[in-house]
């Protein structure tokens, strides 16, 4: 590796950390300001909340990454660009091509630590973040849910109006087993309770009515309390939001086959999940190939409109890949393509700037 390649990687690297220094600990105060009194009024032991802390800081890390790097990228290279330092390289009989070469090997090793990052040390962070902010912070926000529907396999499909799992307790549930497009069961209660037990799925039904549907006539069973087994976890009587995020790579991958199988309409949402974790390694490359573009020529304005210029494509960046993530849960668009598109779009930009900026 020449001195040229050890000096660029090595501002790459530095620039990085040093913004992430800086960030990190302004998002910790910002955070714990807003949110220190819930703490103490719910009693949040030190250690959870150091723990949650800890893991705040690779939360918010993944979230801020694309920006954090983008900025990095921006700012170091304004840097050489004012100094008139690519300038002498390039005069020096170095080729642009030539120049770019240390990005792509930063951009190389950043882009594997991101992805093993997001496959194993994210999904965990994400776990303990939510669990204490659920815990803590909003404790009704992940142990109740209302209205909640929920399919458990190609057959079976399960509803409830309110389910508490700190009681495992719900109301107004229903089960309904379909052959086809035919109704052949229906199960209702006023209330189904949970029985706690390691090896069966046991649930103690109240007002109890179980309905057969016949050919002639449908058989009705009723009963004021009912024990009975039944196919599906108390897990399924919750929301699903945050199911794929706190889970890593092999976790995730078993996930989505059982979820497949069981015929979720869920199933896109962990899909996306998935790609984007994927998507990360070509993250890193692009906006890394942008941000030399819109900084290694000197411009009148200085740093601050690179800069400026910088925050404007991260965020549009950022906002594509929500909105094309929305249209994946929402439309027809599959996963996949959802993830694709703004990167295609955003790499087909990095392709047209690092032209122009070669010229």
């Amino acid at each position: 590796m020449k001195l040229i390649d050890r000096y660029i990687l090595k501002r790459y690297f530095l620039t990085y950390s040093a913004l992430f220094l800086m960030f990190i600990p302004i998002g910790i105060l910002v955070d714990f300001a807003e949110k220190n009194q819930k703490m103490f009024d719910n009693h949040a032991p030190t250690e959870a909340i150091v723990k949650y802390y800890a893991n705040f800081v690779v939360h918010f890390a993944n979230i801020l990454f694309p920006i954090f790097l983008f900025l990095s990228v921006i700012w170091f290279t304004s840097k050489l660009a004012e100094k008139t330092e690519i300038v002498a390289m390039l005069s020096s009989g170095i080729s642009y091509n030539r120049f770019l070469r240390p990005y792509f090997y930063g951009a190389t090793i950043l882009s594997l630590f991101v992805l093993v990052m997001g496959m194993f040390v994210v999904p965990y962070s994400s776990g303990v973040y939510n669990e204490f902010y659920g815990t803590y912070l909003s404790p009704n926000l992940y142990s109740k849910g209302n209205k909640l529907y929920n399919q458990i396999n190609k057959n079976e499909y399960i509803y409830v109006s309110n389910f508490d799992s700190n009681q495992n307790e719900g109301a107004n549930f229903v089960l309904e087993r379909f052959n086809g497009l035919t109704l052949t069961d229906k199960i209702t209660a006023s209330n189904i309770q949970w029985i706690e037990n390691d090896s069966v799925r046991t649930y103690r039904l109240y007002n109890y009515t179980h309905r057969k549907v016949g050919e002639r006539e449908d058989i009705y069973e009723q009963a004021y309390q009912k024990d009975t087994l039944l196919n599906f976890k108390t897990t399924d009587l919750l929301p699903i939001e945050y199911a794929a995020e706190t889970k890593n790579f092999f976790e995730l991958n078993k996930f989505i086959a059982e979820e497949r199988q069981k015929g979720s309409p869920n199933v896109r949402i962990y899909e996306l999940v998935y790609y984007r974790r994927w998507a990360a390694i070509f993250n890193v490359f692009i906006l890394t190939i942008i941000g030399v573009a819109v900084s290694s020529v000197k411009k009148r304005g200085g740093m601050g409109v690179n800069l400026a210029f910088g925050v404007l494509i991260g965020f549009s960046y950022v906002f594509f890949e929500r909105v094309f993530g929305i249209m994946a849960e929402k439309s027809g668009i599959t996963p996949l393509m959802a993830v694709i598109i703004p990167n295609v779009m955003f790499a087909l930009l990095a392709v047209y700037m690092i032209r122009k900026s070669r010229r």
